[in-house]
């Protein structure tokens, strides 16, 4: 895992330094929020967060993301109440297929803020969403992180880009 993350870090901080100047490049910034599927439904409620993401132009209608934030869990009062918090980091593609609208697909790591061992999880997520004229942007994606089992989310991010 360790590897992974290291390669992540040289191939975005390349392509970050290489493709920074483009008009097109873009930040945003959002708020997310999720509801845990499968098993992991049993245990959480929700899940809130927000994000930081960094688009470029890699070919036409195409950008490569980076993207990291803090996303929290709030368990069921079954499972003892309280939150598990998370640090995922992630790259990816993300591609319109007409005006506005886009896929878009995500690998990378989450990092969990609790102690113990087993704190590092392979993530990866699907999505689709719009990007709205003046720079706001909604996306809908599933998301998972794997790690001696799978912990899931239907996730929404509503964010605004500059």
């Amino acid at each position: 895992m360790k590897k992974l993350l290291l390669l992540l870090a040289i191939v975005g901080g390349t392509t970050f330094t290489t493709f920074a100047q483009s008009e097109k490049s873009r930040f945003s910034i959002g708020f997310e929020g999720g509801i845990p599927v499968g098993d992991f439904k049993d245990i959480y409620d929700v899940a809130i967060g927000g994000s930081l993401k960094y688009e470029m132009p890699i070919a036409t209608s195409t950008m490569f993301t980076l993207s990291g934030g803090y996303t929290s869990f709030k368990a069921k009062d079954i499972a003892g109440g309280g939150s598990d918090g998370f640090i995922p980091v992630k790259a990816g593609i993300k591609y319109y297929f007409s005006q506005g609208f886009y896929g878009e697909g995500q690998l990378g790591a989450s990092f969990y803020t609790g102690g113990g061992d087993g704190n590092t999880f392979f993530a990866y997520s699907p999505g689709i969403g719009y990007t709205l004229e003046g720079g706001f942007d909604i996306g809908v994606r599933y998301e998972a992180w794997s790690h001696n089992g799978t912990i899931g989310q239907i996730g929404v991010r509503i964010a605004y880009g500059f």
